[in-house]
């Protein structure tokens, strides 16, 4: 309290600043829930996709499996080496409620047999469906790696704001308040001492006008 100076400018300027603070902690809860709601609508779809992936990937291992179990091993990691290649994906960006997340292209990392690269001569159909399974999970994966970059940056969001509202709330609210208060008693003590000032004033002042006149009158019966 020492730095903040008791007059009614200051106590006008604090006033001001509870205003503001209030009004930007009310916008700040109003953007935080509705980052909260779209979170929980993202993240309904999310979860149904995650588990859609575990299903496929449990799927591809098992496919893999048999296939290693039945044919030859080294035309397995053939038919492996031959479909290995980059996946490239698109990336765009928007926002959602002031919040950049990613875009990726839905483009499908799916073959088809001829597409591949291995001969058709050697390969099985347990080959074939290893691989079907496993760019379907990489397709999966994909979609999901949009969605879920754009959860984390939601809840980053949420949490920042979470952050700003405590402390407006917690700690410059009240502390602005205080320093209202404390400005607020000061001037009403500072009022207080300056009428009782005035009033001993006026007393005296009114003391010297009755001896003024006792000492008029005395020297007139004189």
């Amino acid at each position: 309290m020492e730095q903040v100076h008791p007059t009614r400018m200051e106590l006008m300027k604090k006033r001001s600043q509870i205003v503001l603070a209030e009004q930007g902690r009310d916008l700040l809860k109003e953007k935080m829930e509705a980052l909260i709601q779209e979170f929980f609508k993202i993240m309904v779809n999310f979860s149904e996709s995650r588990e859609g992936l575990e299903q496929l990937a449990v799927e591809a291992d098992i496919a893999l499996l048999v296939a290693e179990a039945v044919d030859d091993p080294v035309a397995v990691k053939s038919a492996s080496y031959a479909t290995k290649r980059q996946i490239m994906v698109d990336i765009s960006g928007k926002n959602i409620m002031g919040v950049p997340v990613p875009v990726i292209q839905k483009t499908s990392v799916a073959l088809n047999v001829m597409q591949r690269g291995y001969g058709l001569i050697g390969t099985s159909s347990r080959i074939n469906e290893a691989a079907e399974k496993f760019e379907a999970e990489m397709d999966m994966i994909i979609r999901l790696a949009e969605t879920e970059t754009t959860l984390r940056r939601l809840g980053n969001e949420i949490q920042m704001n979470r952050r700003r509202v405590n402390a407006l709330d917690q700690i410059i609210i009240p502390e602005l308040k205080d320093q209202a208060k404390y400005i607020r008693f000061s001037i009403e003590e500072r009022e207080r001492e300056d009428l009782f000032r005035l009033k001993k004033v006026k007393k005296l002042i009114e003391r010297k006008k009755v001896k003024k006149k006792m000492a008029q009158a005395g020297t007139r019966s004189g």
